[in-house]
């Protein structure tokens, strides 16, 4: 458990999620999972051990967002250790505002052995940029 809303979680976690939680969001490429019909499902495939892009980034993110108001929610990859965690972390970073430092340390204090995708520093800072663009844009 991240925050109260919020879960990071493994392959046998999604198909089986804690009866608490609303919404699953799979982030493992290649893992391909039934939920219970109880539950909000997405997939947004990210490549194991890879770069995260931002386009998957802000996809997880936008979705989270749209979800977490009415969910508590889990995201999970195949061990829960490498994609979950990152796709958490852009999400603080990028809608509850953390710095980028408090929400690893955050993430890996509640999920010992989470191991960030390379560069994710970099992809949740450019990710950073593009909703800032967007919503100046929005307000212009």
């Amino acid at each position: 458990m991240i925050n109260k809303r919020l879960l990071v979680g493994n392959a046998d976690d999604a198909k089986n999620p804690p009866p608490q939680v609303g919404a699953v969001l799979m982030v493992a490429e290649e893992q391909n999972v039934t939920v219970p019909s109880r539950i909000v499902y997405a997939k947004i495939p990210l490549k194991e051990f890879g770069e995260p892009s931002a386009t998957s980034l802000r996809q997880a993110v936008e979705w989270m967002e749209a979800h977490i108001t009415d969910h508590r929610l889990i995201v999970c990859c195949r061990m829960g250790l490498g994609r979950s965690v990152s796709v958490v972390i852009a999400y603080l970073c990028c809608v509850e505002g953390m710095s980028y430092a408090d929400a690893l340390k955050l993430v890996l204090t509640r999920r010992p052995g989470g191991m960030p995708l390379p560069q994710l520093e970099k992809s949740i800072e450019l990710l950073r940029h593009r909703r800032q663009g967007r919503r100046e844009s929005s307000s212009a």
